[in-house]
């Protein structure tokens, strides 16, 4: 059965930054794009970056380029969401997705976390 956890969401001031975590069981991320999406009360869910090991990093979000980037640890089976220079409208729940590619669209995805909600206030 295929799991994914994430965690590292909070509270953080303007300007912050902040390190998701998306923790696999049941698959080896390695073999798998991992997409993160947000959702924002009110708001459709939308998609921030996938990461590849074929192809990188995709970026869908215009908002996270230059501030976001992403990582994979092989060994723990977990890839990683940076954030950095966080504005109160990166405020949302944030979840992991995996597929056999990177797509843009979140009905694409099989696999998905329970999300991690980020807070960006002061």
């Amino acid at each position: 059965q295929v799991h994914l956890v994430e965690s590292g969401g909070g509270l953080v001031q303007p300007g912050g930054s902040l390190r998701l975590s998306c923790a696999a069981s049941g698959l080896t991320l390695d073999d798998y794009a991992i997409a993160w999406f947000r959702q924002a009360p009110g708001k459709e869910r939308e998609g921030v970056l996938c990461i590849s090991v074929a192809d990188g990093i995709h970026y869908y979000a215009d908002s996270a380029k230059g501030r976001f980037t992403s990582s994979r640890d092989g060994a723990q089976n977990t890839v990683y969401l940076h954030m950095n220079t966080l504005k109160p409208e990166d405020t949302a729940a944030y979840y992991c997705a995996a597929q056999w590619g990177c797509y843009k669209a979140a009905s694409e995805y099989e696999y998905w976390g329970q999300g991690t909600q980020v807070t960006v206030s002061s």
